[in-house]
C-alpha cells in the first residue's frame, strides 16, 4: 500500500491562533482499495471506490491515526464524503472504527458524513443507513451522479 502526501508542503490549520502542522493524506485507488483524500486546508475528506483489501486493518489504521491527529486542531467543519462501490466485512468493521473516531470528536468540529450511492445500489444505501443508526453523526444520503 502506497501512502503519499498529495501536497509536499506543510499544511497549517489555524485554531486559537496556534499553528499546527497537518499533512494531507492521499492514498491512490487500486483494484481492491479506495481512493482516500484527506486535505484539511481545502476541507476535502473523501473515501471513494472498492474496499476489499487483503488486510483491512493495515488499510484503515493510517486513516484512523490521521483523524486522531487531525482532531487535535480540526477545521470548524468536517464533511466526510463516502462513495463505496463495494466493501467487504473486514473493511466495514474498520470503517466503523473510523466513524467512531469522528463521533468521539463531534464536539470539536461540525461533522457530517455525506454517503453517496449509485441509483440502483440499495445494498450500499442500506449499509449507509445502518451506519447512521449506529454512529451518532449527521448523515446525508445522495444518489451519486455517473
Amino acid at each position: 500500500m502506497n501512502i503519499i502526501s498529495i501536497c509536499p508542503k506543510n499544511i497549517y490549520l489555524h485554531h486559537n491562533s496556534n499553528k499546527v502542522r497537518m499533512q494531507a493524506l492521499y492514498i491512490q485507488k487500486t483494484e481492491d482499495t479506495p481512493e482516500v483524500r484527506f486535505e484539511p486546508q481545502e476541507g476535502v475528506f473523501s473515501i471513494m471506490g472498492r474496499s476489499w483489501p487483503e488486510n483491512a486493518i493495515e488499510m484503515y489504521s493510517p486513516l484512523i491515526t490521521w483523524f486522531n491527529e487531525y482532531f487535535q486542531k480540526p477545521n470548524g467543519i468536517t464533511n466526510l464524503d463516502v462513495n463505496f462501490e463495494y466493501f467487504n466485512t473486514a473493511s466495514a468493521k474498520q470503517f466503523a472504527k473510523l466513524l467512531m473516531v469522528l463521533e468521539e470528536n463531534a464536539d470539536k468540529s461540525n461533522i457530517e458524513v455525506n454517503w453517496m450511492y449509485e441509483k440502483d445500489d440499495l445494498d450500499m444505501l442500506n449499509a449507509g443507513m445502518r451506519y447512521s443508526k449506529l454512529i451518532k453523526l449527521p448523515f446525508k444520503f445522495t444518489e451519486a451522479s455517473e
